[in-house]
């Protein structure tokens, strides 16, 4: 048990640097696509990392099973808006070029 512990105290820490250098390159990359590229890629990473890891210390079959819901909600509405805001983005680009 304690070696479960472990592991998924690792996840956990794994996926929250994962959500750090995502809010780093969110800061410090100088356009919104770098930025956008920077931030879905950690986030997504870290928090399957992280709902890994809390999957391994939940006591029930269901109780994984919601987290991981959880993971795939928070990817497909992640993916969307991410592409919303680059879309926009593209657009205001193209506004400003005068096409």
């Amino acid at each position: 048990m304690i070696l479960v512990d472990i592991l998924a105290g690792a996840l956990i820490l794994a996926g929250a640097g994962f959500f750090v250098v995502g809010t780093v390159g969110l800061l410090r990359f100088p356009d919104t696509f770098c930025r956008l590229h920077a931030l879905t890629k950690a986030d997504g990473l870290g928090l399957a990392l992280v709902c890994l890891g809390a999957a391994l210390l939940v006591g029930t079959a269901g109780e994984a099973a919601r987290l991981v819901l959880i993971w795939l909600f928070v990817a497909l509405s992640s993916a969307t808006c991410s592409h919303l805001v680059a879309r926009s983005a593209r657009a205001d680009a193209a506004a400003e070029r005068g096409m």
